[in-house]
């Protein structure tokens, strides 16, 4: 197809421009909104916006766990929300590490790889302060943990990092374990220093302390269950066939389950001092009559009525009645 306007072409464009239809700086704006974005092949971009959206997910969750344990642990107010959660190179992470800084290398199991657990030095040490009895308006120190202190954290991290299991089970049941604890970032080097990880940023309240938390999850150690990183994945429904064995070990089990089992004769209202007047042989009367129902309860649950009796020479009920309460 030719590109060439004709003479009638031109002419209307021309008349088109004088009149305002066209507006040559919108022209130029579109133009300007079409333009190529780059792509830096040295940090390609693994994650999906949706993978970054489940990880906040699961991390929102484990923030809450991590709040609730600390709070009771340190009997003290702690609150750790999650502020941000990116992309970046490994290296670019490692780089921002301060020092000192209690880094805790994390074992997935079953994925392969660690992640890194980054706690500032300014909750590390106030963590530490707690624990020994102190207050929370610490100094922060820059030297580096000592041997004591650095046993009180590895302590405490690793159920802070068992609380892990519950946020993940939805997309693998993991088993995490602390491997290693470091202070300087220069000996946490756990995967190549250009790879992509996704870190995930939570802000740390302790008291009037305020800090922040790091999680750095490689690319890597995902990789296998990235298909399962997606809020589609959670919210999918898969019908699963119950087998025959199966149901009939549930009929069984429920068929013999025990439950209390009792008839109420009937009530009665007396004062604390006729209790105390009572003797044997002394009659109470009831709010039933001898022709009346009794309710027959199952549990804390009104299920039958009946009527008293002698079978086989025993106080019997017969069943008049079935109530469905739980109707």
């Amino acid at each position: 197809m030719s590109d060439i306007l004709s003479q009638n072409e031109i002419d209307e464009l021309l008349n088109a421009l004088n009149t305002g239809e066209l507006d040559v700086e919108n022209m130029e704006n579109d133009n300007e909104d079409k333009k190529i974005k780059n792509y830096d092949f040295k940090r390609p971009s693994k994650f999906a916006k949706e993978h970054i959206r489940k990880i906040n997910i699961i991390h929102d969750n484990y923030a809450k766990l991590m709040s609730n344990f600390l709070t009771g642990y340190l009997r003290t107010m702690v609150q750790i929300e999650v502020t941000n959660v990116e992309t970046l190179t490994y290296s670019d992470f490692n780089n921002s590490i301060p020092f000192p800084a209690v880094l805790s290398i994390i074992e997935m199991h079953p994925l392969s790889g660690s992640i890194v657990f980054e706690m500032e030095s300014k909750i590390a040490y106030t963590l530490i302060d707690r624990i020994l009895g102190g207050r929370e308006d610490i100094k922060v120190k820059s030297k580096d943990f000592t041997e004591i202190e650095l046993a009180i954290i590895e302590r405490i991290n690793k159920q802070i990092i068992n609380l892990m299991k519950e946020p993940w089970e939805n997309v693998i049941s993991i088993r995490p374990t602390l491997e290693r604890i470091e202070t300087n970032s220069q000996f946490a080097q756990i995967i190549s220093p250009n790879e992509m990880v996704a870190l995930v940023t939570c802000s740390v309240k302790i008291g009037d302390i305020k800090g922040m938390i790091n999680i750095c999850i490689p690319y890597l150690v995902v990789e296998p269950i990235i298909p399962k990183l997606s809020t589609k994945f959670e919210f999918r429904t898969i019908e699963r066939e119950i087998k025959p064995e199966i149901k009939k070990q549930i009929e069984h089990r429920i068929q013999e389950t025990k439950v209390p089992l009792k008839a109420i004769l009937g009530r009665a209202s007396v004062t604390v001092n006729e209790i105390a007047d009572l003797q044997i042989g002394d009659v109470v009367p009831l709010n039933t009559s001898m022709s009346g129902r009794l309710d027959v309860m199952v549990g804390n649950l009104l299920k039958f009525h009946a009527k008293p009796g002698v079978h086989k020479k025993k106080y019997s009920l017969k069943i008049t009645d079935v109530v469905r309460e739980e109707d």
